[in-house]
């Protein structure tokens, strides 16, 4: 392989990043998880040389060399600019003083000596979920992914190209509001994001709302529950297994969150008029019954045209422990060629 020319992709999380390899023909040279960690707590400096060392395990666990490296693709959690400034607010992973309107595609790109690109972890995996779901037909297509976590992440895709937006926050989809009437339950208080907003989807649909919004109405509703003497945010990441169990106070909270996306996603439907829609994260990282079901869920509380209804998917995104360093690596393949978008995939 010493001919090969291939770019990296760095999936950049709160406590671990992931890398992948990509060759220029479209190869993923990597099938695994390949995690190191993050030291995003520990401030910028720290993290973009964890984010180094990722680069250079992720080479030799390849037989790699840097020089074949033709640029790197970096992917963070949001807020951050199109060119990789975090928000001048900080975020959620970006918390302390020092990342506040930090360049971390810039510091990264002159730590490794090598182009970098940046794409925030939705687009970067909603990019890898369009791409993968449409194949040689991806430049063809559009799609809009939401990807449910700590927060509620996602992109849109436009023939085969991420829209960033004027300052790059296009696609910020946790914090679109939408309208409550068929999602909250009869006297059920209007649920407030960890952003500041109410009422939007991040509020309903994500971990961080399990714990501070639906569980502490639902628990009112189903006191005996075994999850009513877990404290707060434990109960929050057991629900889950109970609702893949068929638990009904469990099935009620998630319910929520599917009619929230699909609420979403109609008025993605009106903006963009998608070929498709996917679903991704924790979420549906569940037993296939459970996943089944919440996506019939969105599915049927998505309002579209006989005509959309016609011609749309949803789908899951693929992989998605690996999605956001494929997608990343798919940004730096586009780069690479000198291309406006990525190539088709030969495999996955």
């Amino acid at each position: 392989m010493a001919d090969t020319t291939v770019v990296v992709g760095i999936d950049n999380g709160g406590t671990s990043n992931n890398a992948t390899v990509l060759t220029l023909d479209g190869r993923f040279l990597v099938d695994q998880l390949v995690e190191t960690p993050s030291e995003v707590r520990a401030g910028p400096q720290a993290a973009v040389e964890a984010m180094a060392r990722s680069f250079d395990g992720v080479l030799a666990l390849t037989g790699l060399s840097r020089d074949q490296v033709r640029a790197v693709g970096l992917d963070t959690p949001g807020p951050a600019s199109a060119t990789g400034v975090i928000s001048s607010k900080g975020s959620t992973n970006f918390s302390q003083p020092a990342w506040r309107g930090h360049d971390i595609r810039g510091a990264l790109e002159r730590r490794l000596g090598l182009p970098v690109i940046y794409h925030n972890d939705g687009n970067a995996a909603a990019l890898y979920a369009h791409h993968v779901h449409f194949g040689v037909d991806a430049m063809h297509r559009s799609s809009v992914s939401a990807i449910v976590g700590t927060g509620l992440g996602g992109g849109l895709v436009e023939y085969g190209r991420v829209i960033a937006g004027a300052a790059g926050m296009a696609g910020e989809l946790g914090h679109v509001h939408v309208p409550l009437t068929d999602v909250l339950a009869p006297g059920q208080p209007v649920p407030v994001c960890a952003c500041g907003f109410a009422g939007d989807v991040e509020s309903i649909a994500s971990l961080t709302a399990i714990e501070r919004n639906l569980l502490p109405y639902w628990l009112t509703r189903f006191p005996d529950h075994p999850l009513a003497g877990e404290p707060p945010a434990l109960a929050a990441k057991l629900v889950r297994g109970y609702g893949e169990r068929g638990d009904e106070m469990a099935r009620e909270v998630f319910a929520q969150q599917a009619r929230a996306l699909g609420a979403l996603f109609t008025i993605a439907a009106n903006f963009t008029d998608p070929h498709a829609y996917f679903v991704g994260g924790g979420v549906v990282e569940t037993a296939p019954e459970f996943r089944d079901w919440f996506l019939a869920t969105v599915r049927e509380h998505t309002v579209l045209r006989d005509e959309q209804a016609a011609s749309a998917t949803f789908a899951l995104v693929p992989e998605r422990d690996m999605a956001g360093a494929r997608g990343a690596a798919l940004a730096a393949l586009a780069a690479a060629r000198e291309l406006p978008v990525p190539p088709p995939l030969v495999g996955h």
